[in-house]
């Protein structure tokens, strides 16, 4: 076994060990079971979307040039010389001084240009419109091909998929989808004193919150999750755990057991196994320092540490973009773009790791506000009131009161 025992690395430095691990298998999902999945190919449209030239409000198509001049007081008068049936291709050419009533969606017909909304128009008689408002070339109107063009690529592979991506490839016919496997994620909590939910903590116990909050955000990040239950500090039982997981899982989460201590089982066990590389063992950054990345033949073994506060932002901003790369995804802390917002209170910091402070965001006359939450990292309360994490660089002592800061979404 090679070992990199306590030697701490940054952040940037772990991710850089991501390109040690092999990305997962591809499979083909149907679209309706294509939301939150990561492609694994780049898209390319087939056809223009949109198909045709069509309108986007109810009125009457038109030529833009026989409206100009348009006013309430001096309204264009044209011919009524059809109507546009939804679904079908009029069989209508607009020649000058014609028009043609259009549903929203309905196709403009053959010379038309753009549409007047029926809102400035009346209907004098069933064969002539009066027009009170000119209208522009291709006003009121989507072309062929205004989404995207036959041959364009559409979605990079590694695009997470949204709703808007499945309305995208929807149109686009695409019935099946190229995306990569979901990932197994096996959930291990350590510790003699932890007990499972449902029994009542005697004195010196707790319940098991870690292996529940991990893997709700494990399915929150596309993940499947694989709660395997419960480990006491005895090296037998957690390896039978963590042999388990080497056979059905493609990551496995160990909360406790990785610092240290003399009771610390963690990296002895993964030592134990064949072909096993200990890459991370110490994070420069708080909380979460004792963290530990082992790579035992294909798979991922992360040891968390005990505390909840201290494994989930762990999860956040190590764990997660894990997933993502090995998703095919893009690397991403939180859920979008941070949120700008300027600091309630100075913060005070230490040089050489990063702190992730959490907070809770409130608006004001001048701006959104992240107010510090402060507690111990075995306090769950400190998680739940946060809405964010911020980021305190490693070579800063801290952050001043209404200091602009970057609140990365949780």
């Amino acid at each position: 076994m090679k070992t990199g025992f306590f030697k701490v690395k940054t952040r940037e430095e772990v991710w850089d060990k991501f390109q040690q691990f092999p990305l997962l298998d591809l499979e083909e999902v149907s679209l309706g079971l294509a939301l939150n999945r990561v492609l694994a190919n780049s898209i390319f449209a087939e056809e223009d979307l949109p198909s045709f030239t069509r309108s986007t409000v109810d009125g009457y198509a038109v030529r833009a040039q026989d409206t100009f001049g348009a006013s309430e007081s001096q309204p264009s008068l044209l011919e009524i010389v059809g109507e546009v049936d939804m679904g079908e291709t009029p069989p209508l050419e607009l020649s000058n001084g014609k028009a043609a009533r259009i549903p929203t969606g309905g196709m403009l017909p053959a010379s038309s240009d753009s549409v007047v909304m029926v809102e400035y128009s009346e209907e004098l008689d069933r064969k002539s419109v009066a027009i009170s408002r000119s209208v522009a070339p291709l006003e009121n109107v989507v072309r062929t091909g205004d989404d995207f063009r036959a041959g364009q690529e559409v979605l990079h592979a590694g695009r997470r998929l949204r709703a808007q991506e499945i309305g995208l490839l929807a149109g686009l016919g695409l019935e099946r989808v190229p995306v990569r496997r979901q990932p197994k994620v096996a959930i291990i909590s350590t510790g003699d004193e932890i007990v499972p939910v449902e029994q009542k903590p005697r004195p010196g116990e707790l319940r098991d919150i870690n292996s529940h909050s991990l893997a709700a955000m494990v399915e929150n990040c596309g993940g499947v999750p694989l709660q395997l239950g419960l480990a006491p500090d005895q090296f037998r039982e957690l390896r039978d755990k963590c042999q388990e997981a080497l056979g059905r899982a493609d990551i496995c989460l160990i909360s406790g057991g990785s610092s240290v201590g003399s009771r610390d089982l963690t990296l002895e066990v993964l030592a134990s196994f064949e072909q096993s590389d200990v890459l991370v063992h110490g994070v420069a950054i708080s909380p979460g320092k004792p963290t530990l990345l082992v790579k035992a033949g294909e798979k991922g073994f992360w040891g968390l540490p005990g505390h909840v506060a201290s494994a989930m932002v762990v999860f956040q901003v190590l764990v997660r973009p894990f997933i993502s790369y090995i998703s095919g995804a893009e690397l991403s802390l939180g859920e979008g773009r941070p949120i700008q917002a300027r600091l309630s209170r100075n913060v005070v910091s230490k040089q050489g790791r990063e702190d992730f402070i959490r907070v809770k965001m409130r608006e004001e006359d001048d701006g959104l506000k992240a107010d510090p939450i402060f507690g111990e990292s075995a306090l769950i309360s400190t998680l739940v009131h946060a809405e964010g994490l911020v980021c305190i660089d490693r070579h800063a002592e801290g952050l001043y009161e209404g200091e602009k800061v970057e609140v990365i979404r949780i």
